[in-house]
């Protein structure tokens, strides 16, 4: 299993000379800002612990703490995974690699899942806007009623038709498992890593995010309000 996030750190060039300049941990989001490079990621706290500091991390090499995406400790996983992006979705990869904008990611997938099963991994928020003509399954580690508890995904995903996996997946470590059980999946949200590796995996398609060049400014307000990150980067997929 670890060789699917070996394959996607290894994006980052060893020779890279670019170091971690500061860390945001909020309760949405975890920012991660290195030079010329910023990345963002869901900050998963499935403990409700307080957030902690890692300004430990500062002046580190960014694919060290690229690196953290592997953690257990799943606070520490959230920053490696946004220094991960920091780099894998800057807009020079992005580009090289032949992403393209996109709008809202159910509005891509409403007409192509019409009429079919489909499994949402993660429970987004409005999700009755979407998908309204398909039979839609969402599985969720803390459910509300309606919600399939995420145990579920083994029995429920071979037989879906089209699955919608967040993003933060990949960093509790169940992404890999959730690709090997799924039909046809897409991976969604701005914790994406957008790299062709993790297509190589099973994912159909991937549904990210790209940020700008931000401020230490810019990053405190998105990390300590419920800012939307669209004023400061745009959406993206890859195929």
């Amino acid at each position: 299993m670890w060789d699917f996030y070996n394959r996607t750190i290894n994006e980052i060039p060893d020779e890279l000379d670019v170091y971690v300049d500061f860390i945001y941990v909020g309760q949405t989001w975890t920012m991660v800002c290195a030079g010329k490079y910023c990345g963002v990621a869901v900050t998963v706290n499935e403990q409700d612990e307080p957030l902690r500091d890692f300004a430990y991390l500062y002046g580190r090499p960014l694919k060290e703490v690229a690196a953290l995406c592997k953690s257990w400790d799943f606070m520490e996983a959230s920053v490696g995974t946004a220094a991960l992006n920091a780099y894998i979705n800057s807009t020079e990869q992005v580009t090289r690699k032949g992403c393209v904008p996109t709008a809202n990611g159910f509005d891509d997938y409403k007409a192509v899942a019409s009429g079919r099963k489909v499994a949402i991994i993660g429970h987004f928020v409005k999700l009755e806007r979407f998908l309204t003509d398909s039979d839609v399954y969402v599985l969720e580690r803390k459910p509300v009623p309606g919600d399939y508890p995420d145990s579920a995904c083994e029995y429920l995903l071979p037989e879906m038709d089209f699955t919608i996996i967040t993003g933060s997946a990949f960093i509790n470590k169940t992404l890999p498992r959730l690709l090997q059980l799924s039909r046809h999946a897409v991976i969604l949200g701005p914790s994406t890593p957008m790299s062709r590796y993790i297509l190589d995996y099973g994912a159909k398609e991937l549904s990210g995010y790209s940020p700008r060049s931000m401020t230490k400014k810019d990053a405190a307000v998105i990390c300590n309000g419920n800012t939307h990150l669209s004023p400061y980067g745009e959406r993206i997929k890859l195929v």
